[in-house]
């Protein structure tokens, strides 16, 4: 080998060994940038959070000075302090503090949709019309930056619900907090969702000129018998002991039939409500919840005759017709209690992914408009619990009930008191920082420098 060809290979070695660091240097500072928090560790001993406000989130009941001991991830005793054992355990004084159980989040695309200029970050909906076989827990990123700040406010607890134009497929329950989907999962593949061909076009000024109605009706039309025939074949399909040959899509929605899994029905206007809650009851399907039920409170007696609870749109949206009373979005949710009708609140529609921490302020508006502290925490807590059947788990501060619980400096429903100062999943304390915890700190710390 010759001197020059030695030289050439040096160089060629060290040139490789440059870009190695490079590379390695770039992917190390992009991790300590963008890295969420590791999930925290299971729970090793005994919990006492003592001497704060218990709000058990039934809609009613508060406990003054009271304390709550949990172990193995599962409320073991609550209620007043000095009737709650601290033996063995870790105690955290919270006087003067409140304690909720966790915050859950229905009908949303968190964990599916990171930035919404990015397509390569969107994974919230499929291609075509029919689609009951997709499931959006196995799309769900638990290494998602949206979810720390969504935590951050208490919603430790959120649906991962797929969007499509017809049927877009089936939803998961899930823990914020987890090391992959499957570690995540609390409730998989708890619904089917689908969109109701609206009756009621919504339009304005800048709109394009309408369709003939009757052109609308027949499109209309053609989409339910779509969603119909789906429905009764997946019903035939289910019924046959083994089945051949085999149908992924009709299998996968098995549990509409016999109770297992729910059938969510996106609909806001009362005809469309009716109609599609009518034709699901005919075709053999056990349960029916009505999502958005912007006109529910029209149709409340029907809603409970046919024991149909609604998962109510956000409050702070704008009044959907222009007759409609301006206050109208805010005091569905009371609208709604008192007709008797089973019902939760969401925060589904623009920007519903990053707006979702906003969560327990949609209900706080609501306190305004005829519901009680409780009730609207209940909304939000207790009832979506039930509504999406995972009630048995979480939901409220019970013995035996998952230790999924969150603690604010003040009132969780008003932006100017909520501060969550302790989180925890399945009694793991998780880490409540984020990225826009960091950025604020960062450049507070700088502004404060300037002023030396």
């Amino acid at each position: 080998m010759t001197h020059i060809t030695r030289i050439m290979q040096l160089k060629k070695i060290s040139n490789f060994v440059f870009l190695f660091l490079l590379f390695t240097c770039f992917f190390i500072s992009l991790n300590s940038y963008s890295q969420t928090p590791l999930p925290a560790e299971k729970q090793s001993q005994p919990i006492v959070l003592k001497n704060a406000t218990l709000h058990i989130g039934d809609g009613k009941t508060i406990i003054e000075n009271g304390s709550v001991r949990f172990e193995n991830g599962k409320i073991t005793s609550l209620g007043k302090s000095t009737s709650v054992s601290e033996e063995n355990a870790k105690i955290v004084d919270l006087t003067g503090k409140h304690i909720y159980p966790s915050l859950i989040l229905a009908n949303n695309t968190l964990g599916l949709s990171e930035v919404d200029a990015v397509r390569a970050s969107i994974d919230k909906a499929e291609v075509g019309d029919l689609n009951p076989n997709i499931r959006a827990i196995s799309a769900y990123n638990t290494e998602s930056d949206v979810t720390m700040t969504v935590r951050t406010n208490g919603v430790l607890i959120a649906q991962a619900t797929p969007r499509g134009s017809l049927v877009a497929g089936l939803s998961s329950v899930v823990n914020l907090d987890a090391w992959n989907w499957e570690d995540a999962s609390l409730k998989m593949d708890d619904g089917l969702h689908i969109y109701m061909p609206a009756y009621m076009q919504k339009g304005g000024w800048w709109a394009a000129p309408a369709e003939p109605k009757k052109a609308k009706e027949k499109e209309r039309n053609a989409k339910i018998e779509k969603i119909k025939s789906l429905l009764s074949e997946a019903k035939a399909y289910n019924q046959i002991e083994k089945p051949t040959p085999k149908n992924l899509k009709l299998a996968s929605i098995k549990g509409l039939f016999d109770g297992t899994m729910r059938l969510y029905l996106h609909a806001e206007w009362a005809k469309d409500i009716i109609e599609g809650v009518s034709f699901a009851k005919e075709i053999g399907v056990q349960k029916v919840v009505i999502v958005g039920g912007y006109d529910s409170w029209q149709v409340a007696e029907f809603l409970k005759k046919n024991q149909v609870p609604v998962i109510v749109g956000r409050t702070t949206e704008l009044p959907q017709r222009t007759d409609d009373d301006i206050d109208a979005p805010f005091k569905l949710p009371y609208l709604l209690e008192k007709a008797g009708v089973e019902y939760c609140l969401n925060y589904a529609g623009g920007m519903e992914t990053m707006g979702a921490r906003n969560l327990p302020f949609s209900a706080g508006m609501a306190v305004a408009f005829g519901l009680t502290k409780e009730q609207a925490l209940a909304a939000i807590t207790s009832k979506v619990a039930f509504i999406l059947g995972i009630d048995e788990r979480v939901g409220t501060l019970e013995i035996g009930k998952d230790a999924s619980i969150v603690v604010s400096e003040g009132d969780i429903l008003d932006m100017t008191t909520n501060k969550v100062i302790h989180a925890f999943i399945e009694g793991r304390e998780i880490d409540l920082n984020n990225k826009q915890k960091i950025l604020y700190q960062k450049y507070k710390t700088r502004i404060e420098n300037m002023k030396e």
